[in-house]
Parts: structure tokens; C-alpha cells; sequence
């Protein structure tokens, strides 16, 4: 976790056309608490069903689930404590909402390549799937490979090119038929330091996504090959080389991605992490997922984003584009499958 169009190729044109137009700086997330001032706290029952129990911005502060610095911004998880009820986590989801830009996060640290734990870093509309859902940075337990993915209505899907990554289902909507219910479009990032432990390793990298009228592309860049135009805050998408993801074809990306939030959260178990616990390398660990989480606090010392900078930079008149979030409608929540996993997130 959009009306049926058939791309041409003079979109080519348009797509150029766009890039000619430089970018400019919308919102810089900064650090310090700042950056927790952007953002509100998810405190309700977790929608995938997570062995989780998410807490509001006091209690995460106080039991040191979040703190920043002037370099950096930590995320974490509870890791001290035995867990009956569900380990305690943080969901943030930015109070501005946003339609089309380019969402430019450096990320030093994330929680994947934990057994039993299930980050992700992701947009999501109101009405869903009726306004979309792009995953950038999802998995679960010890996978290697980052999962991107997108969720929409019916009349979405793309094409098998334009990226370097693994097209594993094509059809955006939820229901699609052939497809497991709620997988969407799926994409798996080709780099084995895309995700978890090889990103950990390799002190992280910058995941840049860029969202045009055309298509939705998502670009990892590992932190020794991060773009010069990048690193000096004038991004030129154009100049850089093939995405990881792009999500474009028979899709009209306006009517089916709007008014998107910026989402990040670390849940355990549930829909997806549960299900696929016994085919994973975790499984000789404990019986169960939640088992594992529950009487395994040490295990999620490292379970944390540690984030360097997150910014959205606007092409000239989108800038105006991005607006305060009204409220969210009762069936707000992330619902989605992979097909290759089997969840609901």
C-alpha cells in the first residue's frame, strides 16, 4: 500500500522536459526536535497486526525510543525490556501531505536484517488504496534485497523497464486478478546493500524518490556513490543513472497518486514478518515470531533508523503543490500483500 491510460511515447518528451526544470528545496526536515515537530505520533492498534505497541512522542522520548543531535535523528525500538503485550516502537506520519516532488532521504542506519522486525519508510494517501501508497525502503527478518512497491485502485499498472531492479508483480491494484490479494506493483532493488545488514554495513546511502505526472522512481545510492548534485542540494534526476524502481505504463500516475503523507515505522511479526517466520533463517530461534520479540530484548538493540538529513525539493509552481494533511478518514490504514510474502501492511 487510477484511471486506465496507456502511455505513449511522447511522455518521453515530457519527462525531459521536467527534469529541464531545476529543483528547489520545499522542506528540510532538519534535526533536533524539529524534525519530531514535522511529524505526528501513530498511536492506535497496529493495521498488519504487529506484535507492537506504538507510543506518543512523551513516551518515546522518556524511554529513549527517539533522540536526536545536530548530525543525526534515532529511531528505535524498546530493547531492554521482556514484551507480553507487544514491544514498544515508534510510527511517525508527517502532518504535511504531498503531490508530486523529489523526497530525498540520507539514511546512515535502519532497523531491517533484525529477525522478527518489519521497517518501512513510506507515502501514503487518504481513501486507500484510492490515493496510493508507494513503498520505498520495506522488508522483513534477515532480507537482504530493499522491496519497493506500489498500491493503487484499479487501471495501474507498468511496464518491465526503465530500472535496474526485479519486477516481481506488475499490477498496481490490490485486487488484481493473477496477482496475491493486495501485492500491487512490486520491485525488488538489485544491491544486496539496499537493505538491512548490507546497508548497515555500509554506513547506509541516500534513497531518492522522485514523483512527476509521468512516473515514480526510486533511486538507491550507496554512500560512496552518492551524486555530487545530491550532496550539494541541487538535484538533477536527469543526470543520474537508472532508477532502482520506476513505476510507470498503463497508469495515469495523477489519478491514482495524490496528497501523500511521509510514513515511517518499525513494527514486528504480523501479517507478513509472522507469516513467512518458519521460511526464514530466524526460525530456529524460537517457535514463533512474537515468541522471538517477546522474551528477546537484546536482540533489537539494533533495530533503529538513524537518519541524516530528509528533504522534498519542488520542480517551479509544484512547490505550491504541497499542503497540511486534513484529517484522516476512519479507513486510514496500510493494507497491502506481497505477493512473495503474503502480507497485510
Amino acid at each position: 500500500m487510477h484511471m486506465l491510460t496507456t502511455l505513449v511515447p511522447i511522455l518521453g518528451l515530457s519527462t525531459g522536459l521536467a527534469h529541464a526544470a531545476s529543483y528547489t528545496l520545499e522542506d528540510d526536515f532538519g534535526m533536533g526536535s524539529s524534525f519530531f515537530d514535522k511529524f505526528d505520533f501513530y498511536t492506535s492498534t497496529d493495521p498488519t497486526h504487529g506484535f507492537v505497541k506504538y507510543v506518543d512522542r512523551t513516551t518515546a522520548n522518556t524511554d529513549g525510543l527517539i533522540s536526536s543531535t545536530n548530525s543525526s535523528t534515532y529511531m528505535g525500538v524498546d530493547y531492554k525490556n521482556a514484551a507480553t503485550s507487544g514491544r514498544e516502537s515508534v510510527r511517525i506520519t508527517s502532518k504535511k501531505s504531498y503531490t508530486h516532488g523529489l523526497f530525498v532521504l540520507d539514511l546512515a542506519h535502519m532497523p531491517g536484517g533484525v529477525c522478527g522486525t518489519w521497517p518501512a519508510y513510506w507515502l501514503l494517501g487518504s481513501d486507500w488504496p484510492s490515493n496510493g501508497e508507494v513503498d520505498i525502503i520495506e522488508g522483513v527478518h534477515d532480507q537482504t534485497n530493499n522491496a519497493m512497491a506500489g498500491h493503487t485502485s484499479d487501471g495501474c499498472s507498468i511496464n518491465n523497464s526503465g530500472f535496474t531492479g526485479s519486477l516481481s508483480t506488475s499490477n498496481c491494484y490490490v485486487s488484481a486478478a493473477g496477482q496475491s490479494t493486495n501485492a500491487g506493483c512490486s520491485i525488488s532493488d538489485a544491491s544486496s546493500q539496499s537493505y538491512g545488514s548490507g546497508f548497515n554495513a555500509a554506513s547506509g546511502g541516500v534513497y531518492a524518490t522522485e514523483w512527476t505526472s509521468d512516473a515514480i522512481s526510486i533511486w538507491f545510492f550507496p554512500r560512496g556513490s552518492i551524486p555530487l548534485d545530491l550532496t550539494n542540494g541541487t538535484p538533477d534526476p536527469s543526470t543520474w543513472s537508472e532508477p532502482s524502481a520506476r513505476f510507470a505504463g498503463q497508469c495515469d500516475i495523477d489519478a491514482h497518486f495524490r496528497a501523500m503523507q511521509i510514513v515511517f515505522d518499525t513494527t514486528f511479526c504480523g501479517d507478513w514478518a509472522g507469516a513467512v517466520w518458519s521460511t526464514t533463517g530466524c526460525a530456529s530461534k524460537a517457535s514463533s515470531c512474537d515468541a522471538y520479540v517477546a522474551n528477546n530484548p537484546s536482540a533489537f538493540r539494533d533495530a533503529y533508523w538513524s537518519i541524516n538529513s530528509l528533504k522534498v525539493y519542488q520542480q517551479g509552481s509544484s512547490a505550491k503543490r504541497a499542503f497540511p494533511a486534513t484529517s484522516k478518514p476512519s479507513g486510514f490504514v496500510k493494507i497491502h500483500q506481497h505477493a512473495r510474502h503474503g502480507h497485510v501492511a
